[in-house]
């Protein structure tokens, strides 16, 4: 997972809990639905004059707050179009500075949490857990936890898979969890028709509403819409590791058979291991770093040609360039929601802004050309 880290364009909707906390955006007007084939002006009011087909593609983006949600697939719930993941809490990240960064997140608009039963030994579930509890807010977010990885219960057989969904339940302190994310890295033996099986149970008791994958191969995704047209519970969300930087694991089979079963994106590593975030620059930066060796990898002629680049349209744009990495996620087709996780309440700031920025054609070209 990384440091703190063609889309569906958000809607605005009334939204519980949260202020809107404004946020800096590009500049220019915000966009609605009247902006294409606008009714004419009111008596009195000069019409806007019509704009030359020719004209350049505009860059400004939707509103950064609390109104801001598109539909995360056939879940049947709305999100914030930028997950929060909880990979550095428990690690990186205590109690009292996690709950900084949750409430920043939340107070801004943000409104879907992602965690995992194997970060930090469950750390990372008990700080969300205490965080929704004091805020009195577990109704206001879209909550999504990984199984599967969990040294206590490891893999997606139907004992373990049960174990893993009630101990995450208790250490969150919640009675259900929104979006269950069955991570298949690990499990190779397992039967995908007995772990299907078992989430319908926990589907039918209340305990999960919907189901995603993590580590499942395109085949797989066949496979189990197949079983779904037999009754079993469908995969309607998709974690992949996916980035400027790493595009194989997804381009091809995968996003060809996510797009067609209709099937929500939410790509985690969205910074490559925060090398897109632009702060290490160099091997010297990170020698001893514990990612020192992830962020290396990236530090090659490829990674600088495709950093400066973010670079020079993050200027334009005046945001930052990890909220570039944002926003070139969020122009891909099939992608709803970026996962991203953070250390500090200011990332939370910068990776934000990457919802309100919407790239050009031009800028989505210059980036292809650099990442090649």
């Amino acid at each position: 997972m990384g440091f703190f880290g063609v889309g569906t364009t958000p809607s605005v909707e009334p939204a519980r809990g949260s202020a809107t906390g404004p946020m800096r955006t590009a500049t220019g007007p915000v966009p609605t639905d009247s902006a294409a084939g606008a009714a004419p002006a009111a008596s009195g009011t000069p019409a806007a004059p019509l704009t030359h087909p020719s004209a350049p593609i505009p860059v400004q983006g939707a509103p950064i707050g609390a109104a801001v949600r598109v539909p995360l697939g056939e879940t049947g719930a709305r999100v914030f179009p930028l997950v929060l993941g909880g990979a550095e809490f428990g690690w990186h990240v205590d109690l009292a500075a996690g709950h900084s960064i949750l409430d920043a997140y939340f107070d801004r608009g943000g409104n879907a949490l992602n965690t995992s039963d194997g970060y930090a030994a469950g750390r990372s579930e008990h700080i969300i857990g205490a965080w929704m509890s004091r805020r009195a807010v577990r109704d206001d977010i879209v909550l999504g936890v990984r199984v599967g990885t969990n040294i206590d219960h490891p893999g997606l057989g139907p004992v373990n898979l049960i174990r893993a969904v009630e101990a995450s339940l208790t250490r969150l302190g919640t009675d259900r969890i929104d979006v269950l994310y069955l991570d298949a890295t690990g499990d190779t033996h397992g039967s995908l028709e007995d772990t299907l099986a078992t989430a319908e149970w926990l589907i039918e008791s209340g305990k999960v509403r919907a189901l995603g994958s993590l580590g499942l191969s395109a085949s797989q995704l066949v496979e189990a819409r197949i079983l779904a047209s037999a009754g079993y519970p469908r995969l309607t969300v998709l974690d992949v590791p996916y980035n400027v930087l790493r595009q194989g694991d997804f381009d091809g089979d995968l996003r060809l058979v996510a797009g067609a079963q209709g099937i929500a994106v939410t790509p985690s590593q969205a910074l490559d291991h925060g090398y897109l975030a632009g702060a290490h620059r160099s091997r010297s930066q990170v020698a001893g770093s514990v990612r020192g060796s992830q962020l290396a990898a990236a530090m090659n002629r490829r990674g600088t040609r495709t950093l400066r680049a973010m670079d020079r349209i993050g200027a334009e744009l005046s945001i930052p360039t990890s909220a570039v990495a944002v926003a070139w996620l969020l122009a891909q087709r099939t992608v709803v929601a970026p996962i991203v996780n953070v250390y500090a309440v200011a990332h939370v700031d910068e990776l934000m802004q990457g919802v309100g920025a919407k790239l050009s054609r031009v800028h989505l070209a210059e980036i292809a050309r650099a990442a090649q």
